[in-house]
């Protein structure tokens, strides 16, 4: 008799099936003290699958996931692809109307949610059309309903299915773009863009050693997340998968202290707090490498990182939902010769950087760049306009404008959307927020363009200063003269108490520059 077919695949659920069998008592997660062995993880995983067909799920379906970070998710996850439909992680800080557009757009035939998110979860409408609803935990009194399932219950009470065979090139996510610019958009990520993923995370940072331990502080419906724990998943290392919650440093170093953890990642603002600490140097850590990304990382953050953490490799990753994420890497070796850089884009994709008419910029010219390759996404679920879009002249665009160096190494200046054009001159935000972000005085900065009958545009800096710190445009003009043209100076300084941010913790300059208009006229 020969071999399911899927167990030819290249997938993180054949690849779960195959550790269960080889190192069955093996630790795969770690949550509040308490292990997930990969013999568990499968069969929890399958016993989901053939609960999920039981319920009439099939292979191509959409199921919703809004919860927060625990082994279930996971279990979860790898149950939603087992039974061959796609998992839709929705951001649970959303807005009611923001989870139903998604809803309404994915039209997911069953949804997993945390008790605690389901009056987010029954204050949508879209709710309605959802046939079956699963329930991580006990519900609030009032907030449950008859029809839904406990989890706990839904995965006992089935055997283990059979992995359903699909292609690598199926859809496995549908991951939502945080819409700064208009409505989230969800790109579809295969098996296979998952899999060549795996393969950056596992040369970027060395994940060769079965000691190793791998730590999850990004939320699961972030790509950050799930683009770290696809290497866990084909290399069989272990990962903690820690509490979301607001950000305490403490904590976390308590965690990779007692967990052994040896790769983590942060964000900067995440990594200064860190770094501030005051026992980060008695620590008996076991860290090899500290990552960062999703935001640049100012001079004082990577200083401060070199200072709390000298033996471990400091590697920054650059990239976006649509590409996995991972599209560039700077490794801790080159980081000081060529800080301010995002690194050099992966081996496993195709780029370019180019003008609006796609012809090649010269070394060291502005331009957009692009990409193709295995980790690419196969465009956005629902919006065959905006995937043609995104993929005009065949080459996936990014909306980043970069530079690059003799030797390979990207510089972002700017995303396309938010450059400003003042007197016919570019000004990229995100040089002009690099300098003012060395201010000691400054936690956070957005720059953006302002309508001048004269010049068209001039730029202004919207700043965030630290508690019993002031800031003035004068001393803002001296602290960047000498290091900006004039041109590039900010001709307006707005001090605020914090700047407009999404659900998923990126500035929303639209808004900004629908305040600033307001404010204007």
């Amino acid at each position: 008799m020969s071999a399911p077919a899927w167990t030819f695949r290249n997938t993180w659920m054949t690849h779960t099936a195959t550790h269960a069998q080889m190192q069955p008592d093996n630790p795969a997660m770690r949550f509040r003290g308490e292990t997930t062995t990969w013999a568990q993880l499968s069969q929890r995983s399958l016993q989901g699958a053939a609960g999920l067909a039981e319920r009439g799920v099939t292979k191509g379906d959409r199921v919703a996931m809004l919860a927060l970070n625990h082994p279930s998710f996971v279990e979860a996850l790898l149950a939603i692809n087992s039974a061959g439909a796609i998992a839709v992680p929705i951001n649970f800080r959303l807005s009611p109307p923001e989870v139903d557009y998604i809803l309404r757009d994915s039209t997911p035939s069953a949804i997993f949610v945390d008790a605690m998110l389901l009056p987010l979860l029954r204050a949508v409408p879209a709710l309605a059309d959802v046939a079956t609803v699963i329930v991580f935990g006990e519900a609030p009194e009032g907030a449950g309903q008859e029809s839904d399932l406990d989890y706990a219950q839904f995965v006992a009470a089935h055997e283990p299915a059979e992995i359903v065979d699909v292609a690598e090139d199926e859809t496995a996510l549908i991951m939502y773009t945080s819409g700064t610019t208009g409505r989230p958009k969800g790109a579809m990520l295969s098996h296979q863009n998952l899999q060549a993923q795996a393969v950056t995370v596992i040369r970027a940072f060395g994940m060769h050693d079965e000691s190793d331990m791998g730590f999850i502080t990004a939320p699961f419906f972030h790509i950050a997340s799930l683009g770290s724990i696809v290497a866990n998943l084909l290399t069989g290392i272990p990962f903690v998968v820690h509490p979301l919650g607001a950000f305490n440093a403490t904590e976390v170093l308590d965690a990779y202290e007692s967990e052994g953890a040896t790769v983590v990642f942060n964000v900067p603002q995440q990594w200064d707090l860190i770094c501030a600490e005051p026992r980060v140097h008695e620590r008996d850590l076991k860290l090899r490498i500290i990552s960062w990304g999703a935001a640049p990382a100012s001079d004082r953050t990577l200083r401060a990182m070199a200072d709390a953490f000298p033996d471990a490799l400091n590697v920054a990753v650059f990239g976006q939902t649509e590409t996995s994420p991972i599209t560039c890497v700077l490794r801790g070796e080159e980081s000081l010769r060529k800080q301010g850089s995002v690194g050099r884009p992966i081996p496993t994709l195709q780029y370019r950087v180019v003008d609006a008419l796609m012809n090649d910029v010269a070394q060291g010219e502005v331009g957009e760049i692009v990409y193709r390759g295995p980790t690419v996404t196969k465009g956005y679920w629902n919006k065959p306009a905006e995937t043609e879009d995104a993929f005009a002249g065949g080459w996936f665009h990014s909306g980043d404008l970069v530079r690059q160096d003799e030797e390979g190494f990207v510089w972002v200046v700017d995303r396309k959307k938010d450059m400003i054009i003042s007197g016919g001159e570019n000004i990229y935000c995100a040089e002009v927020e690099n300098a003012i972000s060395e201010i000691p005085s400054v936690l956070e900065v957005a720059v953006i363009g302002r309508p001048d009958d004269k010049w068209g545009q001039v730029p202004v800096a919207y700043v965030t200063v630290r508690p019993g710190d002031e800031l003035t445009i004068d001393q803002l003009r001296s602290h960047l003269d000498g290091k900006l043209a004039t041109y590039k100076m900010p001709k307006d300084l707005v001090t605020t108490d914090g700047l407009p941010r999404n659900a998923g913790g990126k500035i929303v300059k639209a808004t900004l520059r629908t305040q600033d208009a307001d404010t204007a006229s």
